[in-house]
């Protein structure tokens, strides 16, 4: 559907950045929590959360022949890690899962959509062509 629908999704992009920074947030605190519910290091954790997260991404984009948003200058990964590694930390302590994922999940929503509205960039090599 996405090669048909594509010029309706272009002109509904800003909306869907909505939904894809929601999805960023739920999957990476999801990923990071089965992660750690199967006792695995909390920095490997985090690496899973991330990867869960972004991965969706990474294939709506190379399916609508477009770079990967996370091989941009987009802050997109960040805020993943960002989500991830609190939940990682909320649960290495053993703290009460709910707030946590809560917490964590809108850590991550909320600076995956400063960087949307407000054009935030990761820095380039200024050596970068």
């Amino acid at each position: 559907m996405t090669f048909y629908l594509y010029p309706v999704i272009k002109k509904i992009s800003h909306p869907l950045l909505l939904f894809d920074a929601a999805g960023l947030s739920l999957f990476a605190v999801f990923g990071t929590v089965k992660a750690m519910e199967f006792h695995i290091n909390p920095l490997a954790a985090v690496m899973l959360g991330v990867l869960t997260a972004v991965g969706g991404g990474m294939l709506r984009d190379v399916l609508v022949r477009e770079i990967p948003v996370v091989l941009r200058t987009d802050i997109y990964a960040v805020a993943a890690l960002i989500g991830a590694g609190f939940i990682a930390i909320w649960m290495y302590f053993g703290l009460a899962l709910i707030p946590g994922s809560i917490i964590g999940g809108l850590s991550c929503f909320i600076i995956r959509l400063l960087a949307i509205y407000r054009k935030w960039r990761l820095p380039i090599s200024k050596y970068a062509d």
